[in-house]
């Protein structure tokens, strides 16, 4: 009887551990704060150029549990840029749905908010990739974790 008892509240003890690591304690999260480090375009599947960041340029993105919101300078234009909204994380896709923004943004949110984009995503980086109606990949943002 003891042994049963003990062996019955070891695994009690046991799934309650696995409970709270979860399934993938070693995936990465994108929740976080990251900023923009250069662009890549595409010939369908494959980077055929680097574009780096110009002098002054920042670009921030930060993730909470399921809010987005961006942030861009850009020196030689006198506004910022902005916008907030929602976004979901699947296997391989980023899917953003901005709420409001800036000015410019919200011309721009006049004829589309949902934003579906390719992702790659590190423990300390993250690629969105803009893909045509094909599916093939056409241009990227490359971001870096700084938070």
């Amino acid at each position: 009887m003891k042994k049963s008892v003990l062996l019955f509240a070891f695994i009690l003890v046991l799934l309650m551990a696995v409970s709270f690591t979860g399934p993938y304690p070693n995936s990465p999260s994108i929740e976080g704060t990251w900023e923009l480090e250069s662009f890549y375009n595409y010939d369908g599947e494959n980077v055929i150029d680097t574009i780096e960041k110009s002098d002054g340029y920042r670009q921030v993105k930060m993730y909470s549990k399921e809010k987005i919101m961006w942030t861009r300078y850009v020196p030689d234009e006198p506004n910022g840029r902005f916008g907030y909204g929602s976004y979901k994380v699947t296997d391989n896709s980023l899917i953003e749905v901005i709420e409001y923004g800036d000015d410019d943004m919200m011309k721009a949110l006049d004829t589309m908010r949902n934003f579906t984009f390719e992702l790659i995503l590190n423990k300390d980086s993250f690629s969105q990739i803009t893909v045509d109606s094909e599916g093939n990949r056409t241009f990227s943002e490359n971001y870096k974790r700084i938070d």
